[in-house]
């Protein structure tokens, strides 16, 4: 056996053979190798932009007006209207035309949203005669960070509004916190922002488990993504391209973005159209309406549309529900007449409002009617099926009125 010596010298000339036949022959390399070690530049059509603040990777993509994206036809992105936006952010959003809206989305290092999470991926789409268009800023290291957000913010000022889908809770103030840690000034101030996602909410949430975008992607506009990458796998593979430079694992990441950009802009040509035009036919989505429409104190639209909600029919968890705002809303407009009879529908069945339908009953007899027995009666019933402080001196006080008489 040799001895520890020997082995070491053994080793080192077949070393030495290693390093003097690749340094004679560097072409024989295999290609798959030489192109794990690419940049995303090479991956990805794009190019590398300088600035005052360094080099970023910059990439665009075009999706074409003859095209659809489910049953939204992309061109017809051009022709809404200027207004469109104001029905969820009320009137301070500005008339703006359709290709002075950014659509933003990020991709980050995290969700925590701390002091060590960055947009390493930022989507802006817009809407132009040729199609949608969408920009990528890039951070292919850290130190890039200030050269990508001068080039958003010098990119932004081209437009007015801002989209986003969670953007008020999450895009936006990560990148306000990115702007001031890069002693950068943040673009957002002097622009409106929409964001989507509450009023998908108010539209969809009776009806759906989930309004993350992907959900509405699908249930609303038909799309299925194939070998879409998890939102939740993101940050992992940008980890490990910083580790190895392995770029060609980031293309499903900027496809990614890409088709969320593209899909909030579709859904933005649907939900602030159905709030507009109450165009919904099914019962869920006009019940959503109503309840946007209560919030926003327009309480005779939102009567008409909660009616139309339960004609065109409501499960049993909704209809119950709707029932009683159509009754409260008929009581805040003075008609007494409806609301008594809404109330009355309520106080003769099992349901949640059955017992706030009676003592409501109970309300209208005491101080409209002066009719204190039956206002006892209905504060009786309910007692039968609750029992409540309030009941109870209700009933005690009625009691009295009527000892009087």
């Amino acid at each position: 056996m040799l001895d520890v010596e020997a082995q070491l010298k053994q080793l080192k000339r077949r070393i030495a053979a290693i390093d003097r036949k690749y340094a004679a022959e560097p072409r024989k390399l295999p290609k798959q190798a030489t192109r794990s070690r690419w940049f995303i530049e090479e991956w990805a059509e794009g190019q590398v932009v300088a600035n005052e603040f360094g080099e970023h990777f910059q990439t665009e993509r075009l999706f074409p007006r003859h095209k659809l994206h489910g049953s939204v036809d992309i061109g017809a992105l051009a022709d809404l209207p200027e207004n469109l936006l104001q029905v969820l952010g009320g009137a301070e959003i500005p008339n703006a035309p359709p290709e002075r809206w950014a659509f933003l989305d990020t991709e980050t290092t995290g969700l925590l949203g701390d002091s060590g999470t960055y947009a390493f991926l930022i989507g802006v789409g817009r809407i132009t005669a040729e199609g949608f268009r969408i920009r990528q800023f890039f951070l292919r290291e850290y130190l890039e960070e200030r050269s990508v957000l001068a080039a958003l913010t010098e990119h932004l000022a081209e437009f007015d509004v801002l989209v986003t889908y969670n953007g008020k809770t999450y895009d936006q103030p990560l990148l306000e916190m990115r702007y001031r840690m890069a002693r950068h000034t943040s673009p957002f101030s002097r622009m409106r922002h929409v964001d989507l996602l509450h009023g998908a909410r108010q539209l969809w949430k009776l009806r759906m488990e989930s309004c993350r975008l992907v959900e509405l992607e699908q249930q609303i506009l038909g799309v299925y993504r194939e070998g879409d990458l998890p939102g939740e796998l993101i940050p992992y593979v940008y980890f490990e391209y910083l580790r190895s430079h392995e770029a060609q694992r980031l293309v499903p990441i900027f496809h990614h973005n890409a088709i969320d950009i593209l899909t909030l802009a579709c859904l933005t040509a649907i939900v602030p159209a159905a709030f507009r035009n109450k165009e919904a036919k099914r019962g869920e989505d006009l019940a959503g309406i109503a309840r946007w429409l209560i919030a926003a104190n327009e309480h005779a639209q939102a009567l008409e549309v909660l009616k139309r909600a339960i004609d065109a029919g409501l499960p049993d968890r909704l209809l119950f529900r709707s029932l009683w705002e159509v009754a409260l809303l008929e009581k805040k407009l003075k008609n007494s007449q409806a609301a008594l009879q809404g109330f009355t529908e309520l106080a003769e069945c099992r349901n949640e409002y059955r017992v706030p339908a009676l003592e409501e009953l109970a309300k209208h007899y005491e101080h409209e009617e002066r009719n204190y027995a039956v206002a006892l009666e209905f504060t009786n019933q309910a007692l039968q099926h609750a029992d409540s402080p309030a009941l109870r001196r209700r009933q005690e006080r009625l009691s009295k009125r009527l000892k009087k008489i």
